[in-house]
């Protein structure tokens, strides 16, 4: 549905943009464009040349751009995924079923948007969730989302599918599980649908699951958060103004309109260039914001954030300019307190893994207050950036980069594929599955960490460390077999690193190419939008 409606009306939405300017900004990416709704105004990064903006860039070029190169990429990613489930969470909220079964009134429901709207309100969710029986129903759904909406008959797409329906059946519909327990009568259809039954009776079992999982996800755990966003915002100072408002909507029984799709009083446009010269280049562009990341990172007076970007919909009314959109990207996509990037938005593949964050602390104080830096935490200190030196090579940020792919509908490796580059896909493919072990293998305290370890370990090593692959890949043949001693018992080996690392020496010249072609896609669009 998202991906045939029109760009424009998609807009419309607060919801979306805020997914939307998160997946965006996406550190894999060239061109990292964000749209500021209250201005109804777009800024590119880099930005145009120039000697190539004879006159204001066409806002038509950029959106059928966005249209082409970003929103298929999107609607595969772990991102739209958040986005449906936030939306199906905020219908419910807004629905006379939860007035009903929950007594909510307006102000409650005005008050659980705030918390729960965008993808920092869904990151709030599933960090409240970690750990507990709501964390597998929301993996399920999320994964049970993505696999509905394959085709197994489809080529292409009949691995993603049955590896996602070989991860249910080892996590989700084993016995024991809080989906078993929840579905049991359902469950045992299915598993007899796999065998004697069509696909369409299998897809309609595990739809009927998936919307029993959402029910208990929204009349049960949805209410559980609410209370305790309330008991958190209770204890901080800067949240009482919001509390104060919230008290004075259940006094007077005011009805608030529902977020959504907004009017919007400015006219859709681009920002202006600064008037820099020289080539159009995100790869320099990249390199230089990286610089300061590398020269900055070590030092006190700089917290890093995780790996995340603020929602667009908290920014405040002023405008960005370069200096601030340098800090943005150089602050807001960072793992913290390492150079190995385990993380990203939302976790691992498919949306299943939830971000590792402590339940008792939920950043609620961007509800309550207005920032010069919207992209920081609030504990995050405004600070000057070190001055440029020598910018880094792209190596130096390629992991980080890699990472965010998952989260980004996997846009390199639709380049890798177009190139017919099947050797340097498989290596690409090999590095994510990698990233996905790692925090299952390093945190044996999660939910199925047990099977998830076993099945990820066993299909690396079915797919690539057989020893008649092995001879196939170019890197190095000690680094493999090792890998490949540890992962068949499910086991943790510093050799994820090492192969890591060399996936990325080979990867690093395509990953330029990938950045070039980007380049002149971007370009081609908005010089003949200017003409």
């Amino acid at each position: 549905t998202i991906a045939s409606t029109d760009m424009g009306l998609l807009l419309r939405d607060d919801v979306f943009v805020d997914f939307f300017n998160t997946f965006l900004n996406l550190p894999v990416f060239g061109q990292t464009p964000i749209y500021i709704t209250s201005m109804g105004r777009w800024e590119l990064w880099p930005e145009l040349p120039s000697q190539l903006v004879r006159k204001s860039p066409c806002k038509e070029a950029l959106l059928a751009w966005l249209e082409k190169h970003r929103l298929p990429h999107f609607c595969k990613s772990t991102l739209c995924l958040h986005l449906v489930l936030c939306q199906k969470l905020l219908g419910f909220i807004r629905s006379g079923e939860a007035a009903k079964l929950l007594n909510w009134q307006s102000a409650d429901w005005w008050l659980l948007e705030k918390c729960i709207s965008g993808s920092q309100g869904m990151w709030r969710f599933r960090a409240f969730l970690q750990g507990m029986a709501g964390e597998e129903l929301t993996d399920f759904w999320l994964i049970t989302e993505r696999l509905l909406g394959l085709d197994e008959s489809d080529e292409g797409q009949r691995d993603l599918y049955l590896s996602l329906l070989h991860r249910l059946k080892a996590t989700h519909l084993r016995e024991g599980s809080s989906v078993i327990t929840l579905c049991r009568t359902l469950v045992g259809s299915l598993l007899k649908a796999r065998h004697v039954q069509p696909i369409s009776t299998r897809r309609e079992i595990l739809s009927k699951m998936q919307e029993q999982a959402l029910f208990v996800i929204q009349s049960y755990w949805l209410p559980k958060f609410f209370i305790h966003c309330k008991m958190y915002m209770e204890e901080e100072e800067l949240c009482r103004p919001v509390l104060q408002e919230y008290r004075e909507r259940l006094f007077q029984a005011r009805s608030q309109e529902p977020s959504g799709f907004l009017e919007n009083l400015f006219t859709m446009h681009i920002k202006g260039s600064q008037g820099f010269s020289g080539p159009y280049c995100s790869k320099k562009a990249k390199a230089e914001i990286w610089t300061l990341v590398k020269e900055g990172k070590d030092t006190q007076e700089m917290k890093m954030p995780s790996f995340w970007v603020q929602p667009e919909g908290q920014l405040g009314p002023a405008g960005s300019t370069k200096e601030s959109r340098a800090h943005k990207d150089a602050l807001g996509s960072i793992p913290q307190q390492s150079e190995h990037p385990a993380s990203t938005a939302f976790g691992g593949k498919g949306g299943e893994t939830s971000p590792k964050r402590p339940r008792q602390v939920l950043p609620l104080e961007d509800l309550c207050e207005e920032q010069v830096l919207p992209h920081l935490r609030s504990s995050a200190p405004l600070v000057r950036l070190p001055s440029l030196k020598k910018p880094v090579k792209t190596l130096s940020f390629l992991p980080w980069a890699l990472s965010a792919e998952t989260c980004a509908g996997r846009p390199f490796r639709d380049f890798l594929m177009c190139q017919d580059r099947s050797v340097e896909t498989r290596l690409l493919d090999l590095w994510h599955d990698l990233e996905e072990f790692l925090p299952v293998a390093l945190d044996p305290s999660r939910e199925n960490s047990f099977f998830l370890r076993r099945l990820i370990g066993e299909k690396i090593c079915k797919t690539y460390l057989e020893e008649g692959i092995i001879q196939q890949l170019p890197l190095e043949t000690r680094t493999l077999r090792s890998l490949r001693n540890h992962l068949m018992s499910g086991e943790f080996s510093p050799w994820i690193f090492r192969a890591q690392k060399e996936i990325c020496k080979v990867l690093c010249c395509f990953y330029e190419e990938f950045l070039a072609d980007d380049d002149r896609t971007f370009l081609r669009f908005m010089v003949k939008g200017m003409n």
